[in-house]
């Protein structure tokens, strides 16, 4: 079984690539916050094929509708917009999904329709005798399911089944930032052997620093976003933004990929979540941004550079008011101290390409494999980076409610 985050707040999903649909369900939201189907949809516009000019040209709306697990008395506001109609044996049906309700407390269910689909591109990795793209799933795949795969655009394991990420991951960051004020952000910080000369963590370190406390305000949130928002790629450098733009248009051209790194920062993450060893959120962090598709490696804090350093520059330093610097990046044995977490995460060069390769078929025998047909991204983690907040915002959510759990009243429940 496959859950993001657990056992208080999860998410589980279902479908692949080139199905009809990609279906979510969102265990363990409290009741009472309030969601907007658009708020949502705001999201998913930023992971969605299509959505930029650096990544793969298919071109997938991918409009969410709710189907459970909200609700609101004006039943006006809670039905406009989503309409869902089906058609079955001749019949047709049609009913509304929810637009803008408050959670319930129960399940919260919802759909993705898949609607742009070349499922005769892929006909030269069926059966036995089907290709295997190096890098790529395809070997390991097929014999884990006995044959019984679905090929269409890496089925499961393509990085359309992030759609649930992101939809359980929206919701656990309203309700973050609603309770705590907690705001989740990602910059692209490295194309390729292109290198970002501004870091998202040191920005916000600077911030601190000069504020005197570790709360950071929204208007200085927003404007990082707005510059971030405002770049060719997702990244809080224009300058590297429109090298590393040029760089994978040409590689694009060449037929090849590029490799990536996206640094993830949470503000205002409430300190003490998470436990020392097995709960331990650091290692859930590395846990669920390391198995994200195509990733390769995931680093907290200062990560591999804290290899070279002394312990008396590495520590860092505290005062009454909080610690003067970062390098723990938000987490000391797992559990948050108030300062920003912060992840950086490397993806792999995406496996599909159109350069010729040594590989085999199925059956293991060898081939001179050339890709026949495909829409694929060049940079995998150009448009991964709304992926990595919604993940790590499912985990800092699920922290947060078990530290709640943590805190009972033994004469709070009363009915009478």
């Amino acid at each position: 079984m496959e859950i993001l985050g657990g056992p208080i707040y999860s998410v589980a999903g279902a479908g692949e690539s080139h199905g009809p649909a990609v279906t979510t369900i969102v265990f363990g939201c409290p009741a009472g916050q309030r969601i907007r189907r658009a708020d949502v949809q705001s999201y998913l516009d930023r992971r969605r094929p299509g959505g930029n000019r650096h990544g793969t040209p298919r071109n997938e709306k991918d409009k969410v509708i709710f189907l459970s697990g909200l609700y609101r008395e004006d039943h006006e506001q809670l039905l406009t917009g989503s309409k869902i109609k089906i058609e079955v044996e001749d019949q047709e049906y049609e009913t509304e999904g929810y637009e803008d309700g408050f959670t319930t407390g129960e399940p919260i269910s919802a759909i993705v329709l898949s609607t742009s689909k070349k499922s005769g591109d892929y006909t030269q990795f069926t059966g036995e005798s089907g290709e295997v793209r190096p890098g790529h799933t395809d070997l390991v795949k097929f014999h884990k399911s006995s044959g019984f795969v679905d090929i269409r655009g890496g089925g499961r394991s393509s990085y359309r089944s992030t759609i649930s990420d992101v939809i359980g991951g929206s919701i656990a960051r309203m309700f973050l930032q609603n309770q705590f004020g907690t705001v989740i952000l990602s910059s692209i910080s490295q194309v390729g052997t292109l290198r970002s000369s501004v870091s998202l963590a040191n920005h916000f370190e600077k911030v601190i620093e000069q504020n005197g406390s570790v709360l950071i305000d929204a208007e200085k949130i927003k404007d990082v976003v707005e510059q971030m928002e405002a770049s060719e790629i997702h990244t809080l450098d224009p300058d590297f933004a429109n090298a590393a733009g040029e760089l994978i248009k040409t590689t694009r051209k060449a037929g090849d990929s590029l490799g990536a790194e996206v640094e993830i920062v949470a503000l205002n993450v409430p300190p003490l979540l998470g436990d020392p060893l097995y709960q331990s959120l650091k290692a859930r962090l590395m846990g669920t941004l390391g198995g994200l598709n195509a990733v390769q490696a995931c680093e907290i804090g200062a990560g591999s550079k804290v290899i070279e350093r002394l312990g008396s520059e590495n520590n860092d330093s505290i005062r009454g008011h909080g610690y003067t610097s970062n390098s723990h990046g938000g987490l000391l044995g797992g559990i948050t101290t108030g300062m920003p977490v912060v992840c950086r995460v490397a993806f792999k060069p995406t496996s599909t390409i159109n350069k010729p390769q040594k590989s085999v078929q199925k059956d293991l025998h060898e081939i001179d494999f050339e890709l026949a047909k495909g829409r694929h991204d060049p940079c995998v983690g150009v448009r991964a980076g709304v992926t990595l907040e919604s993940r790590t915002a499912i985990e800092i959510m699920n922290a947060a409610l078990a530290q709640q759990t943590q805190k009972v009243k033994i004469d709070a429940p009363r009915l009478f």
